[in-house]
């Protein structure tokens, strides 16, 4: 039994800068990191490896040097890393995206079961959370996000129950199996790969699926199929703070001239 990690190569949007004549992200000399939430859905395919003895396929959709991405998931323990890669690729949005990505999954699907597919809930170079949903509503999967806790899996019956962070309450839900899983940061802690693996990481097999391979229509992925795009980017206008009351001297008419602001501007409620 499979369960797939899907995992992006991101920039580091802690070092990211706008060019301010064009309006687009400069992206030399920015480093690439994998997407935050991701490391964690990668985790919890490994803690079910651990569990259960089931296998970790980790996929990557993204130019050629994506394929550090997966070394990195290959040094953590996965048992098959495959970098989705072709020119045609290019340029997709989360439709085209989750496209390529649920193609890739039916074909791992051909020759062994697909319990399960993890995603991060959302990168934080697109901020959409739209890929993981359009993977599962492709596949037919059961679709199960924001997940913060894995409550119960039972692979002989086919049903796992998980917990969703939800705003001000968690919610359990169960469900069968198929199923995508999208993941909050709180779900686990990270694990560290040992130098042996690393090393081994280093000469392990990487497997490159292209078009040719996957067989989509050209017209259906990267740009092409891509509806939607970014017309422009820009940094927004930040006002100018403002000092109040005097808090070293007045600290309590500073506190009370604070909370007269905030509920004039309905920002606190009493």
């Amino acid at each position: 039994m499979l369960v797939v990690a899907c995992i992006k190569q991101v920039p580091d949007t802690t070092q990211v800068q706008i060019d301010p004549v064009t309006n687009t992200l400069v992206r030399e000399g920015i480093p690439f990191i994998v997407n935050p939430y991701d490391t964690h859905a990668l985790e919890e395919c490994l803690r079910l490896k651990d569990r259960f003895g089931v296998r970790v396929a980790a996929l990557s959709m993204g130019p050629p040097n994506a394929e550090g991405t997966l070394r990195k998931a290959r040094a953590l323990g996965v048992d098959e890393a495959i970098l989705l890669s072709d020119r045609c690729f290019g340029g997709a949005d989360t439709l085209a995206t989750s496209r390529v990505l649920a193609a890739a999954i039916e074909r791992l699907a051909e020759t062994e079961e697909v319990a399960l597919v993890f995603c991060g809930k959302q990168t934080i170079d697109g901020d959409t959370a739209q890929t993981g949903p359009g993977i599962a509503t492709r596949l037919g999967f059961t679709q199960l996000t924001l997940v913060d806790r894995i409550e119960h899996l039972d692979l002989e019956n086919r049903q796992v129950r998980v917990r969703r962070k939800l705003e001000g309450r968690h919610e359990i839900v169960e469900a069968p199996l198929p199923a995508m899983i999208t993941v909050v940061r709180e779900l686990n802690r990270l694990r560290y790969p040992t130098v042996p693996m690393r090393l081994a990481a280093a000469e392990a097999e990487i497997t490159l699926w292209d078009n040719q391979v996957l067989q989509l229509d050209e017209t259906t992925v990267g740009l092409k199929g891509s509806p939607t795009w970014v017309s422009k980017i820009f940094s927004p206008e930040r006002a100018k703070g403002e000092i109040i009351g005097d808090g070293l001297n007045d600290p309590v008419g500073t506190a009370n001239e604070l909370i007269d602001k905030l509920l004039s501007k309905d920002l606190l409620v009493l």
